[in-house]
């Protein structure tokens, strides 16, 4: 198990560790490390055109990933966040189609789960945060259940408990405020 200093040891140094969020465990690492986002790909046997959700700790963190904001975009943003839920947005020129799945858009989040803050508060940047499971399977509930699917091949997982969501982030458009999951 991982405490908070390890953890941003870990990714800083382009590792990978389960995290747990509002209602599943998610596979985190840094969303500027390409080897590190691939490796989540990878261990999750995910097809690389679903993209990815990144969660900071902030909109002011996330801005700079993303296309210029519409006023009404941010009132959305700033009206669920932080929260469990997820926006997909238009993105920034330049993003990694490993994070977009090669669309123009950009799934993120700001976490009101206490550690997923402290984890972006503290490393200074956005993580990847995607459900720890294998593609197509159930997300995992436990750190046991991640230990058993995932073994030796991620880095850690990080000390803490769910945040009492029974099922992963709501995911909204901003454009439209249609919800997608």
């Amino acid at each position: 198990m991982l405490d908070l200093d390890n953890a941003v040891a870990t990714l800083r140094g382009g590792g990978v560790a389960a995290c747990p969020t509002e209602g599943v465990w998610g596979l985190a690492c840094i969303a500027s490390n390409e080897a590190a986002v691939q490796r989540v790909i990878d261990l999750k046997a995910r097809d690389t055109g679903k993209g990815l959700i990144l969660i900071g700790d902030s909109r002011a963190q996330v801005t700079p990933l993303l296309a210029p904001l519409e006023p009404a975009w941010c009132s959305r943003m700033d009206h669920a966040w932080p929260g469990p839920v997820t926006f997909v947005i238009p993105a920034a020129m330049g993003i990694s189609p490993l994070l977009t799945g090669g669309r123009r858009t950009l799934a993120v989040r700001v976490s009101a789960h206490p550690l997923l803050l402290a984890l972006t508060r503290t490393l200074g940047e956005p993580v990847v945060s995607t459900s720890a499971n294998l593609s197509g399977e159930k997300p995992l509930k436990t750190a046991a259940a991640i230990r058993r699917v995932f073994g030796d091949r991620i880095d850690g997982v990080v000390e803490g408990e769910l945040g009492g969501r029974r099922k992963p982030s709501d995911i909204i458009d901003v454009r439209t405020g249609r919800q997608l999951r």
